[in-house]
C-alpha cells in the first residue's frame, strides 16, 4: 500500500511510527488551535467594532476567517466515517489555499492605494471573491487527480500515487509559491516608491512632506516583512513534499515537526501581522475604558492613553476615511 499523508500539509505518517505519529498529530493539532483561536478573534473583532466595517478590513476579516476554517479542518476529522473524512479533505485545502489567495489581493489593494494613487479599490470586492473561492475550489477539485480523497482507515488521509504528488505540489504548493512572489513583488513597489519619496522630500526641503511620508513609510516597512510569513509557514512544508518527492519513503522525522508546527500555526501569525493593528487595538481599548471606572483612569492614565494619540497609518488608514 502507498503511504498516506496528511491533507493540508502533505506530510507522510505510514514510515513513522505509532508514537511519532501520535506526537506529529499532537503538534498539528497543537498548532491549529493557536491559529484558530488568533483567527476567531480577529473574525469577531469584526463583527463586534462597527468601525472596522471598511473595505480594507474587510479583506483581513475574510483572510482571518479562511484561516479559522482551513484550522478548524486540519483539526477535525472522523477516520471511520467516509463524509467527514471527505468533509476534512476538501475543506481544509479550500480555506488554506484561500487564506493564500486572501493575503494576494490585501497586497493588491495597498499596491493600488499606494503606488497606482488609485481610489477605486472596492469595485474590486466582487472580482476579489470570484478570484479566491474560485481558484480555490479549482484547485481542490484539481487535487483528486491521482489521489483516494477522503478514504476511510488509519486516518483521513490522500493515498498518493506519483501524479497525486504532483497534483499536490501544483495545487497546493502552486498558489502557495504564487502569492508569496507576488505580495514580496508588490510589497518591495510600495516601499521603494515611499523611499524615492522621502529622498525627494529631502531635496525640496519639504519638511511637513517629508514628516508624513516617513510616517506612512514607517507603517508600511513592516507589511515588507508580510511575505515572510507565508514563507517561514511554509518553507519545511515545502522543503518536505520535494524531499518527500525526489526521495519517497525516505521521512525525517524532525523537518516533518518542523512542517506541520510551522504550518499549522499560519492562521495566529496572519491574525497578528493583518489583524492586530492599531486600529483594532484603539477599538479594544475603547470598549475596555467603559468598564473601568472614572477614578481608576485617573490613577491609570494609560487606559486613556488612546484618546490622544492618533491610530497608525495602515492599510486600513491609506483608504478613504470613512468609506464603507
Amino acid at each position: 500500500m502507498v503511504p498516506p499523508i496528511d491533507t493540508a500539509t502533505g506530510v507522510t505518517l505510514a514510515s513513522f511510527t505509532a508514537a511519532d505519529r501520535h506526537v506529529l498529530n499532537a503538534v498539528q493539532t497543537g498548532a491549529a488551535a493557536l491559529s484558530f483561536g488568533g483567527s476567531a478573534f480577529i473574525v469577531l473583532c469584526y463583527i463586534l467594532f462597527k468601525e472596522l466595517h471598511k473595505f480594507s478590513f474587510k479583506l483581513v476579516f475574510f483572510l482571518a476567517l479562511s484561516d479559522m476554517l482551513c484550522s478548524f479542518f486540519s483539526i477535525v476529522g472522523d477516520p471511520s466515517n467516509e463524509f467527514f473524512c471527505h468533509a476534512h479533505d476538501y475543506s481544509a485545502q479550500f480555506f488554506c489555499v484561500a487564506s493564500f489567495l486572501w493575503t494576494t489581493t490585501i497586497a493588491f489593494t495597498l499596491h493600488r492605494t499606494v503606488v497606482k494613487h488609485k481610489t477605486d479599490v472596492e469595485e474590486f470586492g466582487s472580482m476579489f471573491h470570484l478570484y479566491v473561492w474560485g481558484t480555490s475550489l479549482a484547485m481542490s477539485i484539481l487535487r483528486t487527480i491521482g489521489s483516494d480523497y477522503g478514504k476511510p482507515g488509519i486516518g483521513c488521509w490522500i493515498q498518493p500515487a506519483s501524479t497525486g504528488k504532483v497534483a499536490h505540489l501544483i495545487t497546493f504548493y502552486g498558489p502557495l509559491w504564487s502569492a508569496i512572489l507576488y505580495n514580496g513583488f508588490t510589497y518591495y513597489q510600495v516601499i521603494r516608491m515611499l523611499n524615492n519619496a522621502t529622498r525627494m522630500a529631502v531635496v525640496m526641503g519639504d519638511r511637513s512632506n517629508q514628516s508624513d511620508v516617513r510616517a506612512d513609510r514607517k507603517a508600511l516597512n513592516r507589511w515588507g516583512y508580510y511575505p515572510l510569513i507565508l514563507i517561514g509557514s511554509w518553507a519545511f512544508a515545502t522543503i518536505n513534499r520535494l524531499y518527500d518527492f525526489i526521495y519517497p519513503g525516505q521521512k525525517i522525522l524532525w523537518l516533518s515537526f518542523l512542517d506541520v508546527g510551522f504550518a499549522g500555526l499560519m492562521g495566529l501569525f496572519n491574525s497578528i501581522a493583518y489583524g492586530l493593528n492599531s486600529s483594532v487595538r484603539r477599538a479594544i481599548a475603547e470598549r475596555i475604558e467603559l468598564w473601568i471606572p472614572e477614578r481608576v483612569r485617573r490613577v491609570f492614565p494609560i487606559f486613556s492613553r488612546h484618546r490622544d494619540t492618533q491610530p497608525e497609518n495602515e492599510l486600513v488608514s491609506l483608504i478613504v476615511e470613512g468609506q464603507k
